[in-house]
């Protein structure tokens, strides 16, 4: 009996785009995606609104869901060698924008990081 092979889809998804799926198993009601720039020889202007545009599109998707609480870990760092310092500038800056323009949008923005260098660049950030 021959197993059917899920599909693929044969398309990408843009950078910088954000897509809300069900949380299914996991402890949320919704999972939003977004595919973060990578940065190959230098980072650039463009990269940077890049990842400003991943942090407001999620947040626009939640907020159109009517989602008031969101948790993002550190987009692009890593693998895709995103400077954590200037993440974290972006990150911070994008939600202070996003709420300064949508003032009810949330209750809670969480900014969840695995490594204590980037926990100190969040609290340097947010105090």
């Amino acid at each position: 009996m021959d197993e059917k092979r899920r599909e693929e889809p044969d398309y990408e998804e843009p950078v910088g785009r954000a897509v809300l799926t069900p949380g299914f198993c996991l402890p949320c009601k919704y999972v939003i995606h977004t595919v973060g720039p990578v940065v190959g020889m230098r980072l650039t202007e463009e990269l940077r609104q890049d990842l400003r545009n991943c942090y407001y599109s999620c947040m626009a998707a939640a907020a159109e869901r009517g989602i008031r609480s969101i948790a993002f870990c550190c987009i692009s760092t890593g693998e895709f060698h995103f400077p954590n310092d200037e993440a974290a500038g972006i990150a911070v800056d994008t939600a202070a924008e996003f709420l300064e323009q949508r003032q009810t949008a949330f209750d809670r923005i969480i900014f969840n990081v695995f490594k204590d260098v980037d926990r100190k660049l969040y609290e340097g950030l947010l105090s």
